[in-house]
Formats: C-alpha cells, structure tokens, sequence
C-alpha cells in the first residue's frame, strides 16, 4: 500500500504528511468524478503536488485509490461491529441506523466513492464485500434473526433490514444534491429531522404488535 517508497527506510514527517495530502486530494477528486473519470493530474493539482512528486508516493491512481477503499472499509464495518448481542434488540439496531447516519452526515465523499466503487461492479474491493464484511453481516444477522425467534422484536428478514438500513442512511450522502435541491435546507439541519423519522420507522418496525 507505500506505492515506490521503501518500506524497509523510516517514514518522515514529511513523507506522511505528503501521503495524507495526497489522500485528501483524492478522495475528493474520486468522489466528485468516480474512478473513471478521476486523472492523477487532477489529484497531484488538488494535493498541490507535481505529478512525478505524486508518482513517488503512490505508482497508480489505482494504487491511491485501493488504499482509500481499504481504510474506508475498516471505518464502515465499526457501525456494525458495534451491535451488542447483550443489549436491548430495538435500540441496538435504532443505535445501528443512528451511526449509520451520523456517517453519511460526517463522511460524506467517503461513502460516494463506496458508492461508485459498487456501481461499477466493485473491481478493487470483491474480496473485502465478499470476505469480511459477508462475515460480519452473516454474524450480525444471525443475532437479529435470534432476537426474532425470541419474540423480542417483529418478524422479519435480518439481511433486508440491514440493507435497508445501509439505503436509508447512505442515501443523504449518495444524493446530497437531490436531498437539498428538494429541501433545501440549511446547512445539515434536515438530518435532525432525518433522525427523528428513521428512529419512528425503524422502532415501529421493530417493535411487536401487541
């Protein structure tokens, strides 16, 4: 993932520094035009790097952009990872789709270049879809359909309510533009309200009827 550099030399400061910059610069840059459509002229412009200084880093835009996949991988799988078997059914998933949101609102152009990586087919990260994060979702998802064979919250499909979860949330980050050109709100304020609704929806859902 150190592109040319030489892992067996010390890292500088400056050298992490340069690396950080550059991986600002192009989570920006990929967010904004996807994979495809991103240069490394764009991302050394946007880093404020000459293209050779780049080249030093990182030996690809593909190289860039595996390593930003990766670490956004770590940081999407702790939401999840965090569901308590021990804990209350209904607020640990309504907790699960506050996180998730709290992501979309802090972590925008992290989730868009999620978002693109999928929708081409997921070229650079099957391994990781298909590997740990099928794992934690089997693994979560049979603690949801436990606590449903219990009766502790309604019936219902554990994979579909995680992937409806993962819609519902990711959504007003994926299509900012579409959510403010309809609301048009003021700064992140229709997120509060977001909250609100998803945390009706989901404890309705959740919750057995009596």
């Amino acid at each position: 993932m150190d592109g040319r550099m030489n892992s067996e030399k010390p890292v500088t400061r400056i050298q992490r520094r340069n690396r950080e910059t550059i991986r600002e610069a192009a989570l920006d840059v990929f967010s904004q035009h996807g994979f495809r459509g991103a240069t490394l002229d764009q991302i050394a412009q946007a880093a404020g790097l000459s293209k050779p200084n780049l080249l030093y880093y990182f030996p690809s835009k593909e190289a860039i952009h595996v390593e930003l996949l990766s670490h956004l991988m770590t940081d999407w799988l702790e939401p999840l990872q965090a569901l308590d078997p021990t804990g209350d059914p209904v607020e640990e998933i309504v907790d699960y789709v506050m996180r998730k949101l709290d992501m979309a609102r802090d972590m925008p152009r992290e989730s868009r270049l999620f978002a693109n990586e999928i929708v081409q087919g997921a070229p650079r990260i099957m391994d990781m879809i298909t590997g740990e994060l099928k794992d934690l979702v089997d693994e979560k998802a049979a603690v949801i359909e436990g606590w449903s064979d219990e009766g502790k919250i309604s019936k219902l499909d554990p994979y579909h309510l995680i992937f409806s979860i993962w819609a519902t949330t990711q959504h007003y980050a994926d299509f900012d533009v579409q959510v403010r050109g309809i609301l048009a709100p003021e700064g992140t304020s229709h997120l509060d309200d977001a909250r609100t609704f998803l945390r009706q929806m989901y404890c309705a859902a959740l919750t057995k009827a009596s």
